[in-house]
């Protein structure tokens, strides 16, 4: 069997045996039931080299049953309390939890477990990559752009903070799970960011951290408790992103911004899905962030052609954006709205509002757009200025090529 269909089995299955094992055996044991897990598919890479299995999915979901009652027997030689689950009601209550429907019951216990305020927000996301999402600690350092030994660190901390704090395995009620979804929404929606537009230097696009937020977002809208208008929102504006993927680089992996997108290459199946979810996030009356930002791709999407983009509408949005979250990024956007829809002035005007460093890794495009309006304004000698700040600053490649290419442009 190939490499790549294991690591995809492993990807696909490595959080759902983790997370229906943490549910019969506790929290307290997660180690030993990763290291188990680790060890299935070490097996499975080894017997299946000449003899694949006719079901690998039903072969992996039976050798991680096996291993439960592997590490019942190694547990209870350890600790006397463990009950003997090799016969009886208890091993039917261990089939029954490999049910579909059990398992996405425990892989969303896992997600709120990782999201638990008690953790460091920085160790969420790393935790809920490995924990839900089977990640490695390579591929996850490679995603957050630190060292895989950052990653080892952050993991460890999670697990004592875990077992120090006495963390349940199980969905919140209440008010617990309103302010606990929120954390989870987060998460997802950083995954998904670093997928869509990673700040990996190689990379521009890692669809693996797309789907596997997009995975986890539908997960979310399977439970009636986490079927809220702000998830629907969530998967909608993901929807609505992942439609353009494939035209974000042309054949040449070069950028292509959204005046040159190839419009053909966008999926509207996707949309249509982020249309539907749309749909039911509008039922309640509280509109979030994510409502804001789907509705701003949404005009994207529906526009023809890059001309006929409705840029007042998106400006409307990104204001109601402002006045919810007042960040810098928005006020940035808005100045590029007020850019394309040629009300110059006041694009000037919000980019003077703008400290860059409030903009973090992203004050390069602070420098890029102000470069886009000295070139309107045919001040070539500032533009060339402000898009060479932006050279100095920007660290992913297909993104430095881009803006070189616009800077060769201005002394032709």
């Amino acid at each position: 069997m190939e490499p790549k269909l294991i690591d995809h089995l492993f990807r696909h299955h490595y959080g759902k045996m983790v997370s229906v094992l943490v549910r019969i055996f506790g929290l307290a044991h997660l180690e030993t039931i990763e290291d188990a897990i680790q060890d299935t598919f070490i097996k499975a890479t080894i017997s299946w080299k000449n003899t694949p299995p006719e079901h690998p999915e039903a072969w992996l979901t039976q050798a991680a049953k096996n291993r439960v009652l592997d590490l019942f027997r190694k547990l209870k030689a350890a600790h006397k309390r463990v009950p003997n689950l090799t016969t009886g009601t208890e091993t039917i209550a261990i089939q029954e939890l490999f049910l579909d429907t059990e398992i996405e019951d425990s892989q969303l216990r896992m997600i709120f477990t990782a999201c638990h305020p008690r953790l460091n927000p920085k160790d969420r996301i790393s935790f809920a990559l490995k924990t839900v999402s089977g990640f490695s600690h390579k591929e996850i350092a490679a995603a957050l752009l630190t060292k895989e030994e950052t990653i080892k660190k952050r993991l460890s901390r999670a697990r004592t903070v875990i077992q120090r704090e006495g963390v349940s395995f199980k969905i919140p009620q209440g008010k617990a799970l309103s302010n606990r979804l929120n954390s989870v929404m987060e998460v997802l929606y950083l995954i998904f960011n670093e997928g869509f537009h990673s700040t990996k230097k190689e990379l521009l696009i890692r669809k693996e951290l797309c789907a596997e937020a997009m995975r986890l977002c539908q997960l979310l809208l399977t439970h009636k408790s986490t079927q809220t208008p702000k998830v629907y929102a969530l998967f909608a504006v993901m929807c609505f992103h992942a439609a353009r993927i494939d035209s974000k680089t042309n054949h040449d992996n070069e950028l292509m911004d959204l005046r040159h997108q190839n419009r053909s290459l966008w999926y509207f199946p996707l949309v249509a899905l982020g249309n539907t979810a749309m749909h039911k996030a509008v039922e309640g009356a509280d509109f979030s962030s994510y409502h804001y930002e789907a509705a701003i791709a949404a005009e994207h999407l529906k526009a023809s052609s890059f001309e006929k983009t409705n840029w007042k509408a998106i400006l409307k949005w990104y204001q109601h954006l402002y006045e919810l979250e007042p960040m810098s990024i928005y006020i940035l956007n808005m100045a590029v709205v007020q850019l394309q829809d040629k009300r110059f002035r006041e694009s000037y005007q919000l980019l003077q509002q703008l400290v860059p460093e409030t903009l973090g890794q992203r004050r390069y495009l602070y420098y890029a757009t102000l470069s886009d309006y000295y070139l309107t304004q045919e001040e070539y000698p500032n533009a060339i200025k402000y898009i060479d700040l932006a050279l100095d600053l920007v660290t992913n490649l297909q993104e430095k090529k881009y803006l070189e290419k616009k800077r060769v442009a201005m002394i032709l």
